[in-house]
């Protein structure tokens, strides 16, 4: 009867391990990657869904922000990425679509082992024709304290019109979600010293001047030399609420997409801690 006890506990503890979802306790490290996938497309020119998720499990990440994401689109075969990388990587996912393209749909992903409690896609106000842009938003669950996990994929062109627009609409969600701590990720398409990046570091840090060395370049990815994805932490703290802490930083060297993604460890604590 003791060996039958005895088993039943390893059992137990090995499903318990297996589980697709968790929650983070105070103290514990969270691993946040931010990663513009071009559709699965590496430097070699063939889209292979397995090797970024390879990268992402090789960098044993919790949290992903994907942005140039397909489903059931022509150019990758009718494939949904998301559903793939989901289940290559154990992870849950939220899908927020931006755009109709060829026959399917594309847009942002985020990919979690956090529960997820709520789901929002925001469609920016856009000033120019071309592609309609969105805020991926989840609300996830850590140790009981909640907190909001954004993703975005904003205008590349070089007039900042719209990417200002864009960061103000991103600031008001943030601001929206009241005490909850927020994580915003993304292709921000500007440079650290851009107007872009100085308004979002009015109400966030900017992950890699907290936690990285160097100048931290993530496109091109075969001769990087521009810093346009970043992860930015909300400065604004409850006095119920939770808060994150950088703890590091560092751009992953890989050609399984025209970026590099970004990976941020953060450190959950309770307020006042």
């Amino acid at each position: 009867m003791r060996n039958v006890f005895a088993s039943l506990i390893v059992l137990l503890f090995l499903m318990a391990g297996c589980s697709g979802s968790r929650t983070a306790g105070v103290g514990q490290t969270i691993r946040v990657m931010t990663y513009n996938i071009h559709h699965g497309e590496g430097l070699d020119g063939k889209v292979d869904i397995e090797r970024i998720a390879r990268v992402i499990q090789d960098a044993r990440a919790d949290i992903v922000a994907l942005q140039e994401v397909d489903r059931g689109v022509e150019r990758t075969k009718k494939i949904d990425i998301m559903t793939m990388l989901a289940d290559q990587t154990g992870m849950t996912y939220a899908f927020g679509k931006n755009i109709d393209y060829q026959g399917g749909e594309y847009g942002n992903g985020i990919l979690t082992r956090f529960p997820i409690l709520e789901e929002k896609n925001l469609h920016y106000r856009m000033i120019r024709e071309g592609e309609q842009r969105g805020l991926l938003q989840l609300v996830l669950e850590a140790q009981g304290e909640e907190f909001v996990f954004m993703n975005t994929h904003i205008d590349y062109r070089g007039d900042d019109t719209e990417r200002v627009m864009n960061v103000g609409e991103i600031r008001s969600a943030a601001k929206a979600h009241g005490a909850r701590p927020v994580i915003a990720c993304g292709d921000f398409n500007d440079t650290p010293e851009s107007r872009t990046v100085g308004l979002l570091k009015e109400d966030f840090f900017d992950a890699w001047e907290v936690g990285g060395t160097g100048p931290g370049p993530t496109y091109p990815a075969d001769t990087a030399r521009k810093r346009i994805d970043y992860v930015f932490v909300s400065k604004t703290e409850g006095p119920a609420s939770g808060t994150l802490r950088v703890l590091s930083a560092r751009v992953i060297q890989t050609h399984a997409s025209d970026h590099l993604p970004l990976l941020v460890e953060l450190e959950f604590s309770r307020a006042g801690q």
